[in-house]
């Protein structure tokens, strides 16, 4: 199982989400992660509740995330100041993946920001609403409150509880608790009373099939979610599932394949640095680490994040040193499993340029033995977004 590790707590010290009694109901295992106790899978099991997803629908619980609102005419240029993207023409209603770097061009956190329209704004939302990594989240609003505080308020929103739901039926399922959602396009979002409860939901996720994000009151979170698993495509998963499904979709889990260590540009989130914000466009430079990362998109960048094909069925797990015929050290897993919808074992690491082409052969050194591995393009399975 691929679930991502996180240091172990004293139970008393765990945070529960609003949902915490729901998942002990549905006989979930529970773990720690990220200061909380989470639901690692369900009796069914971790690939049944991938597959599910993949397939028909599934509920996660996400709500250790962190949700927060910037309230101000000035905060998309005082975001643009921590973020290497284009935020001040960012559409009402759209949403955008971003990252906040630092000095020497590393990665502190990956986030998403959402324009709400008038509505929203109006109903507790912001002038930008902006969910970050459950493990990245007091030291987000730190970062955020020290840098641009003085220039828009930062407001934490712990009284939010967040549901993804996920899969090619997810559109159905949450139609009938509102048709209207069915408009929405991948990357955009707004207001939706759904089961009583006024939410704000994006049509976005992090499992590369179509699916929404809601931002529900968390006193209404378990209505919400009790009326979703009600619908017949809707079963829940559990956060094993969502690693394995965010892995076959090539996408970064922060702590693990991105970092303080490595730029975007290693990552290969270039596509999220528009034209505008990069060298001889109106708005390059004036974040963190500008400098570092623009010579890497000049072709300074020693390494790539790359994605691996397993020759053989043996699971390849993060921390794996992968290396060249001859032994010399390449680098070192960031992620890896065996990928249920493709049966074959897959995993992410970093390599030097030279070594980081298409169809390239390299080794894992796994129990004493090497493992040939093929470098691959990503998603390991297509995405299916709702453009």
């Amino acid at each position: 199982m691929s679930t991502p590790a996180a240091p172990a707590a004293p139970a008393d010290s765990l945070q529960q989400t609003p949902l915490h009694a729901l998942h002990l109901q549905l006989g979930a295992r529970m773990v720690p992660f990220a200061g909380y106790t989470m639901p690692v899978q369900y009796p069914g099991g971790l690939m049944a509740e991938h597959k599910h997803c993949r397939d028909s629908a599934a509920l996660f619980d996400v709500s250790h995330m962190g949700q927060l609102r910037l309230v101000g005419s000035d905060a998309a240029a005082a975001l643009e100041t921590l973020v290497p993207v284009d935020v001040i023409d960012l559409g009402v209603g759209k949403q955008r993946y971003a990252f906040f770097t630092n000095a020497s061009g590393g990665l502190l956190d990956d986030l998403m920001i959402v324009k709400p329209d008038t509505q929203a704004a109006g109903r507790g939302f912001g002038d930008l609403f902006l969910i970050v990594n459950a493990g990245c989240k007091a030291a987000d609003i730190r970062h955020l409150q020290t840098h641009v505080g003085h220039r828009c308020q930062v407001v934490p929103m712990p009284e939010r509880a967040l549901l993804a739901l996920q899969g090619p039926q997810a559109v159905d399922a949450l139609s009938r608790l509102n048709s209207s959602v069915a408009d929405l396009v991948f990357m955009s979002g707004g207001l939706f009373n759904l089961a009583g409860a006024l939410c704000f939901v994006t049509r976005s996720g992090y499992t590369g099939e179509d699916g929404f994000e809601i931002s529900v009151p968390a006193d209404d979170a378990v209505a919400l979610a009790e009326a979703l698993l009600a619908q017949p495509e809707v079963q829940p998963a559990g956060l094993g599932a969502r690693d394995t499904l965010r892995l076959e979709a090539g996408l970064c889990l922060y702590g693990h394949d991105i970092d303080e260590t490595t730029s975007p540009v290693e990552a290969g989130l270039t596509w999220a640095i528009q034209k505008v914000r990069r060298p001889g466009g109106a708005r390059a430079g004036g974040y963190p680490g500008a400098a570092a990362i623009e010579r890497h998109l000049h072709g300074g960048a020693p390494s790539k994040r790359i994605g691996l094909v397993g020759l053989e069925r043996v699971p390849v797990r993060e921390g794996t040193a992968i290396v060249d015929a001859h032994g010399h050290k390449l680098g070192t897993v960031t992620s890896g499993t065996l990928a249920p919808t493709v049966n074959q074992c897959i995993a992410m690491a970093y390599l030097p340029i030279n070594h980081a082409l298409p169809q390239h052969e390299v080794y894992a050194e796994v129990r004493g033995k090497r493992l040939p591995m093929r470098v691959s393009p990503m998603p390991f399975v297509p995405h299916h977004y709702k453009r």
